[in-house]
């Protein structure tokens, strides 16, 4: 087998409940050798996000059951993940989510069907603009 190694990998903290759509993420990324780890709750996304030093955070603004503006305040709350590259998405006709994502300091976001589609290429574009940003 052809694994990355351990120090190769990066993490991504990903935070959807939605077992099914968790499913097709972690699937799509884990297959491009990236390190998952889910995000269920407020105090995962805080435990989480500075134990397992991830490389980028995934969020479905819509979810029903974690509040992604609050997930984002959290992040933005701790100096270490200021800069944490975030990736969103949310329903298209939502143009308030996408603005409100926007101006609390999401690095990207996009409607759930170009999420869906594009899911790795965006991952990839979003870690190259942390990257940019950090330099």
């Amino acid at each position: 087998m052809n694994q990355p190694n351990q120090t190769d990998q990066k993490t991504i903290l990903v935070g959807v409940t939605d077992i099914f759509f968790y499913t097709k993420v972690r699937d799509a990324l884990m297959s491009k050798g990236y390190k998952i780890e889910r995000a269920r709750t407020q105090q995962d996304i805080a435990e989480k996000a500075s134990s397992a030093a991830p490389s980028a955070f995934i969020l479905n603004m819509n979810d029903e059951r974690l509040d992604a503006f609050q997930a984002l305040d959290t992040l933005k709350a701790d100096a270490s993940l200021k800069t944490l590259p975030i990736l969103a998405f949310a329903n298209h006709e939502e143009v308030d989510t996408f603005n409100r994502a926007r101006a609390l300091g999401v690095t990207k976001i996009v409607s759930r069907n170009e999420f869906s589609s594009r899911l790795k290429e965006l991952v990839e574009e979003v870690l190259s603009i942390g990257v940019r940003g950090q330099a």
